[in-house]
């Protein structure tokens, strides 16, 4: 084979490459940065970036109506199963339907441990406790500034656009969770309700078990609930600091923030959001309902 042929083949196979790497591409896009719903991007000064959301209306969604509203931290995932769940238990008068807003983490930047992991752990996550040295600024996640932009720009714009009342969730998964957490405990009236499932509360030797414990007492006011779940199939280190939760919970939780937890019997980390979406809702409007 003469070098021009050899030179041919290189070229042929490598732009086979990048076209396979293209499309592989092009679907990861359509899976992590589209939906099956109204997706829209607002621009945030707080962040400094455009951000898109997804939004899942109810299926008879009247302007006229006001809904309740759900946050979910975590895009595409599990949003299928939060959209059928909402609809057969709002069918069977269990919950009332509601308006979901998803938020993609971004997909050309590694955003989500950036936005979701607190002020307090090292974004770059790690089992051990962090080095007392070991502190810059920019080693620490950023959940102080995401916050800032879901409370003062998302639902102000939420509130201008679509017909929602008071009855509002925040939920999360993983990263996700250690978000909700943080943010029960620095801003409790945001929401009625905090679902954390699978919670990455084990960063940095469990510093946000720690940091949930020792401001628990913050949430003392109005009435508010919070679900915890974990995969029984879950690793060691998650399912202790999951524990470690629990005990905060039961030692300093004061009266008016109710809650409740569940075990998924086989599921992992991965599978125990799926499992955990209609036991937290059901719970969580046993809870709505006595409260109003």
């Amino acid at each position: 084979m003469n070098f021009r042929v050899i030179k041919n083949v290189v070229l042929i196979s490598a732009l086979l490459a990048a076209g396979v790497a293209a499309i592989f591409k092009a679907q990861q896009y359509k899976e992590d940065y589209t939906s099956d719903f109204v997706d829209e991007t607002i621009f945030s000064s707080v962040l400094g970036e455009s951000r898109k959301i997804f939004v899942r209306l109810p299926g008879s969604y009247d302007p006229s109506k006001e809904y309740p509203l759900i946050i979910k931290t975590d895009g595409n995932f599990n949003l299928k199963r939060w959209d059928e769940t909402l609809a057969e238990l709002s069918s069977q008068g269990i919950t009332e339907d509601s308006i979901i807003v998803a938020i993609p983490n971004l997909f050309w930047v590694d955003s989500r441990n950036r936005d979701l992991v607190p002020p307090y752990a090292r974004r770059d996550v790690n089992i051990e406790a962090r080095l007392t040295e070991d502190n810059h600024p920019d080693i620490f996640g950023k959940a102080d500034t995401f916050l800032a932009f879901i409370e003062t720009e998302l639902i102000p714009y939420l509130e201008k656009n679509y017909a929602i009342n008071d009855n509002r969730l925040l939920t999360g998964f993983s990263a996700g969770g250690s978000l909700v957490l943080y943010t029960i405990v620095t801003k409790p009236d945001l929401f009625s309700g905090y679902f954390a499932f699978s919670p990455a509360a084990w960063y940095d030797d469990s510093v946000v078990v720690k940091e949930f414990a020792k401001n628990l007492s913050v949430t003392e006011g109005k009435p508010i609930f919070l679900y915890l779940s974990l995969g029984a199939e879950e690793n060691e280190i998650i399912t202790g600091s999951f524990k470690g939760l629990l005990s905060a919970l039961e030692t300093n939780a004061p009266a008016n923030l109710q809650w409740a937890h569940s075990f998924s019997e086989g599921a992992g980390h991965n599978a125990n959001p799926y499992v955990s979406v209609p036991k937290a809702l059901t719970k969580y409007y046993e809870f709505w309902s006595n409260k109003i």
